[in-house]
């Protein structure tokens, strides 16, 4: 069935309550208001209230301290800064579990491993991450040609109807993992003329970055180490600088290995930080994955608030002027 969902058109499975499509939101437990068809739904009335095709739905969320800190990619605003990978885990509860439990809106599939639909016969991601609940990122990963890149998005474009967001990445080689610059400058160029919105994985020179985003890609995603090494942030400098130049969103991507090196990447300023090893192998992925999520929330917090400056020397935290001795 299809519902209108604060002026979008949104499609749902049948026989669904406003508490369920509450939860499919993640807004359980958070301070909403809910208009349906014109008329207001009490709070204890939305497991109750039987969603019917061509609802016109209307929710509104409490907000404080000011505007709702939100981000953008190609034109659509996101709440998480989070942006987790699905590969990795055991099995597909796993990965539901998990990516639940991170809050995360934006998940990437790795197209040549991944199997959303193509064989019948086997578990269908999708199934546990459906496409209405989240913004699907097919990725190209495991490609170390400008071909095999290219041809990888627009099989994920003909296998997701149409859909235009992709990750690209073109790796150097096997033991690294790091990008091929060149390759990935002739993917991205290629992948922005036809139309697709490329948010692109790439080293962590600025100049590289900038070039990039001349091209048109709608996010750059620099490393901060190697692909699935846990090192943390190694480059914070750099990062900087790319952040400094950059007029679209930047996101770290690879290298993250705990909760402490998510809150340093948002700190720093980043718009966001994708991972998928740091959760995936970790001894509880679950337990990981909101963990990740607090540590997302509170470097973001600490880089609006900003930090007091460093000193060489102690400053005393309350004032001894005035005082008698």
């Amino acid at each position: 069935m299809e519902i209108i969902l604060n002026g979008e058109t949104r499609r749902m499975e049948e026989n669904l309550t406003l508490a369920d499509l509450v939860a499919e939101l993640q807004l359980s437990g958070v301070r909403i208001a809910v208009e349906r068809n014109a008329a207001i739904v009490p709070h204890g009335e939305y497991a109750k209230c039987a969603l019917r095709d061509g609802d016109r739905l209307e929710i509104v969320r409490a907000i404080g301290g000011g505007q709702e800190d939100t981000f953008t990619i190609a034109g659509r605003v996101f709440h998480s800064r989070l942006l987790v990978g699905t590969g990795k885990y055991k099995d597909l509860e796993e990965t539901r579990r998990a990516v639940e439990a991170s809050g995360a809106e934006i998940i990437t599939v790795a197209i040549r491993r991944s199997n959303i639909g193509q064989d019948p016969s086997q578990p269908n991601l999708l199934d546990v991450l459906p496409p209405e609940r989240y913004t699907l990122l097919p990725n190209t990963a495991g490609c170390y040609t400008v071909e095999d890149a290219v041809r990888t998005c627009r099989l994920a474009r003909e296998l997701l109807d149409g859909h235009k967001l992709v990750k690209l990445e073109v790796l150097g080689d096997p033991k690294t993992l790091f990008p091929d610059v060149i390759g990935t400058l002739e993917a991205a160029k290629i992948l922005v003329a036809e139309g697709f919105d490329v948010m692109v994985y790439t080293n962590d020179d600025p100049i590289t970055a900038k070039r990039l985003e001349d091209l048109g890609c709608v996010a750059v995603m620099p490393l901060a180490a190697p692909i699935g090494s846990g090192l943390g942030i190694r480059n914070p400098y750099n990062l900087l600088t790319i952040l400094e130049n950059a007029s679209v969103p930047v996101l770290v991507d690879a290298g993250v290995g705990t909760a402490s090196d998510a809150a340093i990447a948002m700190e720093l300023g980043c718009g966001g930080v994708l991972m998928n090893t740091a959760i995936a192998e970790a001894k509880n992925p679950v337990l990981m994955a909101s963990a990740m999520k607090k540590a997302i929330e509170a470097g973001r917090e600490a880089f609006l608030a900003g930090r007091m400056p460093r000193k060489r020397y102690a400053s005393a935290s309350s004032p001894v002027d005035g005082l008698f001795f």
